[in-house]
């Protein structure tokens, strides 16, 4: 019995064995079938292949043609050993601010980076004009490693555009590309120097073309991308895969100050127009039509019976402008400019400010309900005078940019036709004026006199002592208010 019993036990032991051997076959045989499913198609890994050799020739083509910028300004600050003392609330009781400039003043360098473009093989180079403002000393270094010392050719704050020079031959200049081709969704690269990491290449696409109101700069009609800019970037290059340059990088929006996946690029087409007035003319000469103007909004469209959509709204014609004697009128919605399609006021400004003072361009407008051509000869915008006070104005406006608030800044900002005065165009950080007066300021008063034109701003503002309160009356977001400004 127990002979038996052991039988049937190694019987059952066997038998064990051999479905488990078994299952074991079967389940290395789905293993290897579900390998063999998850693998990526032959043809996909082909094109990929090809795509990934493709970026990196386009890389090694352009990297040659990006430089290192980094520069070097002095900065002025006044030290004062009993700051923390006059600060505080108890001792402002009794002395008041009169103690608050005490001290000598104390120089120091402040550096920064950034990146710029080679555009001609005789050395010119395409930066932003925040990358080399104000710098004493400019130092280029190639994708080779040598070293030149930048010269400004010239700069345009309304673009955030610069141009500078090398003297140096036979450089390794970018193809500009046509950045009025883009599409959304196009394959581009970003090439720069984020953080002084030389030669730093990113991916990404484009994620809208046409950006404005961003605050960066007058001009505006960006690119919009997710390929990686950081601190550094400015002044890059944005290339399409054919290793065209379409964009110049110029800013992020970030709240941490690094990527979040939004940068924006100046349009090739935009930079290439003014870095050829630059060089050409030393200037930026822009073409002027002479009108006011504002969006189409849909109310707006339902008043003035309008079917369209897109355009800008006549709402003043300048007198004895361009615009004035090919018969342009107030309530015209300019529809199309030169062949091109008007979406908006911003698009309007630009492609006016990009034709060349002397053409003659065919002007689509809509007036009354009816399409209707009108030719116009662009006339040159007139000259707005920029003016900064710093060592020269040794007193707390120093570091104060302003300009004369001509009609179209009137019309971008909304300023009311009433209000006069400078604009505000910028404050640098270590002015004393920095955190009271911001950009698109209106100043109309300084210590109670009258501010009209940028002659009664130098005039007022040479009066004023190194040591002397301010008081200012300007307009901001549709009020007036008083600010005083402290040494």
């Amino acid at each position: 019995m127990k002979k038996r019993n052991k039988v049937i036990a190694l019987l059952l032991v066997l038998i064990g064995i051999v479905v488990g051997l078994t299952i074991s076959a079967n389940l290395d045989v789905q293993k290897l079938t579900f390998a063999d499913q998850n693998r990526v198609p032959e043809k996909a890994t082909e094109f990929l292949g090809r795509l990934s050799t493709s970026l990196s020739e386009v890389a090694e083509v352009v990297k040659p043609s990006v430089v290192n910028i980094s520069t070097t300004r002095t900065v002025t600050l006044k030290n004062n050993p009993f700051s923390k003392l006059f600060n505080d609330p108890f001792a402002k009781r009794f002395f008041g601010n009169d103690f608050r400039s005490f001290g000598p003043e104390r120089k120091f360098k402040s550096s920064a980076l950034g990146s710029g473009v080679i555009v001609s093989e005789d050395g010119y180079i395409l930066t932003n004009n925040h990358v080399i403002k104000d710098a004493d000393e400019i130092k280029v270094v190639l994708y080779d490693k040598r070293e030149f010392k930048g010269k400004v050719i010239g700069t345009d704050p309304k673009t955030d555009l610069a141009v500078i020079k090398i003297n140096a031959e036979k450089l390794p200049a970018i193809k500009i590309g046509d950045s009025d081709s883009l599409r959304v969704g196009d394959l581009v690269l970003a090439i720069g120097n984020p953080f002084g990491l030389n030669q730093t290449i990113t991916m990404g696409i484009v994620s809208a073309v046409g950006r404005s109101n961003v605050g960066i700069a007058d001009y505006e009609d960006f690119i919009q991308t997710d390929a990686a800019i950081n601190p550094g970037n400015s002044g890059g290059a944005l290339v399409n895969i054919r290793g065209e340059l379409v964009g110049v990088n110029t800013a992020i929006f970030s709240t941490s100050g690094g990527y979040m996946g939004i940068g924006f690029a100046i349009p090739s087409d935009m930079a290439k127009a003014v870095m050829q007035s630059i060089v050409k003319y030393g200037k930026v000469i822009r073409g002027w039509l002479g009108v006011t103007i504002q969006g189409l909004t849909p109310e707006l469209a339902k008043s003035f019976d309008i079917k369209e959509d897109k355009g800008a709204l006549v709402t003043d014609v300048v007198k004895d402008s361009p615009a004035e004697k090919a018969g342009f009128k107030r309530g015209d919605l300019i529809v199309e400019f030169d062949g091109k399609m008007v979406k908006d006021e911003t698009s309007l400004r630009n492609m006016a400010a990009n034709t060349h003072p002397g053409k003659t361009v065919q002007v689509k407008v809509v007036r009354n309900g009816k399409k209707r051509i009108l030719t116009v000869t662009l006339g040159e915008y007139p000259e707005t005078e920029t003016t900064a006070v710093k060592e020269g104005y040794n007193n707390v406006l120093r570091g104060v940019y302003v300009q004369e608030l001509t009609p179209d800044l009137r019309a971008s900002l909304n300023i009311p036709e009433k209000v006069r005065g400078v604009l505000v165009s910028n404050v640098e950080a270590e002015s004393p004026a920095s955190g009271v007066l911001k950009r698109n300021d209106v100043i109309q008063e300084i210590n109670r006199q009258v501010i009209r034109k940028i002659k009664d701003y130098k005039q007022v503002v040479s009066r004023i002592g190194p040591d002397d309160n301010v008081l200012l009356l300007i307009y901001r977001s549709g009020g007036y208010i008083y600010v005083t400004i402290r040494p």
